[in-house]
């Protein structure tokens, strides 16, 4: 009875351990993947911040933008050789664009000193049109 209880349990010990060899073999596979995982989670996160980071950035320097621009509005409006009237003023990332028609070339020199003056600008791109009164009517 004893060869007959060995010739059953030694294939059903083998035959056990060759179906968990796979599963061993899927260990490494599977920390590899976790470890990936992980990764990516990290890569992830890191990236959300830098979104953040750069939306915070964006809105900062398009509150800053703003704020140049109505300073250069103010300072044309307290300025009686320039005034508001027929000037636009655009800026982006501290570059003041001006626009718009006005009557002097005297008026539009005066705008972009005017606009070079404010804290924060970086650089005036002066687009003025100088037209004369006569033509405007």
């Amino acid at each position: 009875m004893k060869i007959t209880s060995l010739k059953t349990i030694v294939p059903a010990v083998l035959f056990g351990m060759a179906l968990s060899v796979p599963s061993f073999a899927q260990d490494a596979p599977a920390s590899q993947d976790m470890h990936q995982a992980g990764q990516e989670m990290k890569q992830a996160g890191s990236d959300t911040a830098a979104a953040a980071k750069d939306t915070f950035n964006g809105t900062e320097r398009a509150t800053k933008d703003t704020a140049i621009t109505a300073k250069v509005k103010t300072a044309f409006m307290r300025d009686r050789s320039v005034g508001a009237s027929g000037i636009h003023v655009d800026t982006v990332a501290g570059y003041v664009t001006l626009k718009g028609n006005v009557n002097s070339p005297e008026r539009a020199q005066r705008a972009a000193e005017l606009a070079q003056q404010i804290d924060g600008v970086k650089g005036v791109n002066n687009q003025l049109v100088i037209v004369s009164s006569s033509a405007s009517n």
